[in-house]
């Protein structure tokens, strides 16, 4: 499982694939994923195509090696089970936040299971499966190939998980926006994104500027004098959001521990060590 999932979400897919498939299959599709038998893979809409190379078996007369096409079509939840399971989430601060964050809950299938819906496959009714292979068995080892497929593409997008029950990234975070909670967040995000300007040269080129002769007692002391006190800046809504923002495991990080808890571990070490010179 490893080889083919670092993330508790693509390990919670194959684990509940393993439930509903047999386990000789999975085994033979583990070593087809493996070794690179899948030779196109694409997933729109909740629909998985796949073209997968079969094995060339003189004894049946397969003389060149075929190639078999491979569907998994997920099942999709309704319009208004979606609105339900929106307004849920949208109710919840943690699960909402984490997701406007672009990170999924490891409680998110929990909170499905309180509407009787379910994010992860949960029967064999949750996905059709077809292959254009002779193996009567369904699904076959080209389709439980397919499968670890899936997971591996999890690790990379675990939004995924949504658009296979047919719900976009995209549309997903545009109904959190519409709730109280969820355009309390937006409006924080959008505050503490800043914008630069590019500079038309790596150069500066100098001004020429002519300088009046100031007051000397203005040039020092000023017009106006700056305040004895500073007023304390007020503490962030979501803390440390440009490192949340990025998720556990973002595009750059190669490693299979946890992006955050790196940098949480970092930030507590320096505070630490620094304690001392405030």
């Amino acid at each position: 499982m490893a080889q083919f999932s670092r993330t508790w979400w693509g390990q919670r897919f194959i684990a509940a694939l393993e439930r509903l498939v047999d386990p000789g299959r999975l085994s033979r599709g583990r070593s087809y994923a493996r070794g690179g038998k899948v030779k196109s893979f694409r997933i729109k809409k909740g629909l998985v195509t796949a073209e997968v190379r079969g094995s060339v078996n003189p004894y049946f007369g397969v003389y060149k090696e075929p190639l078999y096409i491979t569907t998994i079509e997920f099942q999709s939840i309704s319009k208004a089970n979606w609105a339900a399971a929106i307004a849920y989430v949208a109710s919840k601060a943690s699960l909402l936040s984490r997701l406007m964050l672009n990170e999924i809950p490891d409680n998110i299938d929990d909170a499905f299971a309180k509407l009787d819906l379910h994010l992860l496959p949960d029967s064999e009714s949750d996905f059709t499966t077809t292959c254009s292979c002779p193996d009567w068995s369904n699904p076959c080892k080209h389709i439980a190939g397919v499968h670890y497929l899936i997971a591996k593409e999890l690790d990379n997008d675990p939004f995924l998980l949504f658009e296979l029950r047919g719900l976009s990234r995209d549309n997903l975070k545009a109904e959190l926006e519409k709730s109280p909670l969820g355009q309390a967040l937006s409006a924080e995000l959008a505050a503490q994104q800043s914008t630069s300007e590019p500079d038309p040269t790596y150069f500066t080129q100098p001004k020429t500027q002519t300088i009046e002769t100031p007051d000397l007692k203005e040039f020092w002391q000023g017009t106006k004098r700056l305040p004895q006190t500073l007023e304390p800046l007020p503490p962030a809504t979501v803390p440390a959001v440009l490192i949340k923002k990025q998720g556990d495991y973002p595009a750059f990080w190669p490693k299979d521990g946890s992006f955050i808890a790196v940098m949480e571990e970092l930030y507590e070490r320096v505070r630490n060590k620094n304690s001392g010179l405030l």
